[in-house]
């Protein structure tokens, strides 16, 4: 299971990185894609809009099941990786890279500080 470094996690399985403009990219953890198996669907249609911290954006489905997507920080989502559209499975590929899910503009950029480091993050998935 690989938990990258440079990121911070929920308890939800979803990953946070600030990205240079100040915005945040969003996805799931590679420990969550293994979970679900091969995923078929994302389902998001908070583009636009304010979403708080702990809310679902969306959903994902996969062969086995449907899982919702919670907001790891409050912010408004700006953006959804268009290339889920066609291939969901990107998210199963690569799902710290080309399966991102969404971008997000924060309320607070330092709310990510209060998340999930890797190392707990690993403790919390392989204690």
């Amino acid at each position: 299971m690989e938990v990258k470094q440079n990121l911070r996690y929920t308890p939800d399985h979803e990953w946070v990185k600030l990205t240079e403009n100040g915005n945040a990219t969003v996805g799931i953890t590679d420990f969550a894609q293994n979970e679900l198996g091969d995923i078929v669907y994302i389902d998001i249609e908070t583009v636009g809009q304010h979403v708080e911290q702990g809310v679902a954006f969306g959903s994902v489905e996969a062969v086995k099941t449907v899982s919702e997507l919670f907001m790891p920080i409050s912010g408004k989502v700006i953006a959804v990786n268009p290339s889920l559209n066609d291939q969901p499975e990107m998210v199963n590929a690569d799902p710290y890279g080309e399966g991102w899910m969404i971008e997000i503009e924060p309320d607070d950029a330092t709310d990510i500080d209060a998340l999930l480091s890797a190392d707990a993050y690993m403790n919390l998935i392989a204690p």
